[in-house]
């Protein structure tokens, strides 16, 4: 994946050079946007875009309304930038299908590390790349979960995070483990992150929704 085009988007040219750089300099190609609208045509012109690094609050229109057009027809992994960091605006952010959260200030390399970890995860191979348990069929290659033969839409997350619960049958798994393997990487925030998207994936998944069991005081385990 190390030709693969990030579009970063920040309405302040400074930080939009920052992140670029760091970015270029782990082979990275980069494209820039400094409001909502210009990220919008960009993406449109450039459907080949691998992630998106989106701040929050800018001119024109906003990280959050961004998403929401982006989400229409796409399931390209967006990275949400933002100065606030209270719950809500990180819940909003991931009703709307935002896969990771940094709240500034942060360190370029640590978001590199995150870049790095949804491309290498989307872009692995496996020997399994068909999963078939209890009705549901998770599909590696094309990205795709069926249950019982109906189509499921998951964002880029909720199917990470299904199929490592796939992928560990039977076995119970910590908040703390479930964040280091699916998010990949060191996560210091709360419980809350893992439990809201384990929420949204049960609901999509319908009454196979009750085969992830809650593990009080520790996590969830899959039961297929």
């Amino acid at each position: 994946m190390a030709e693969a085009r990030i579009l970063v988007v920040d309405d302040e040219s400074r930080m939009r050079k920052l992140v670029g750089d760091f970015l270029r300099k782990s082979g990275y190609e980069v494209l820039e946007a400094g409001d909502g609208e210009e990220a919008l045509e960009v993406y449109d012109t450039n459907r080949d875009i691998a992630l998106i690094i989106l701040d929050v609050m800018m001119p024109k229109l906003d990280g959050y309304e961004v998403t929401r057009r982006i989400r229409e027809d796409s399931k390209v992994p967006i990275i949400m930038l933002t100065a606030k960091s209270e719950e809500r605006d990180e819940l909003q952010g991931f009703d709307l299908g935002i896969d990771e959260y940094v709240t500034k200030p942060f360190s370029p390399k640590t978001l590199v590390a995150r870049v790095e970890a949804i491309l290498r995860r989307t872009g692995q191979s496996s020997a399994r790349e068909r999963m078939e348990m209890a009705g549901i069929v998770l599909d590696k290659a094309a990205h795709t979960v069926t249950i019982d033969g109906e189509s499921v839409d998951l964002s880029f997350k909720e199917f990470e995070l299904l199929q490592y619960f796939m992928e560990n049958n039977g076995i119970a798994l910590s908040r703390e483990k479930i964040l280091n393997n699916v998010w990949n990487y060191d996560y210091y925030g709360d419980a809350r992150t893992i439990d809201t998207h384990v929420k949204k994936l049960r609901s999509k998944m319908g009454a196979k929704g009750d085969l992830i069991k809650t593990i009080w005081g520790m996590g969830y385990k899959f039961e297929g």
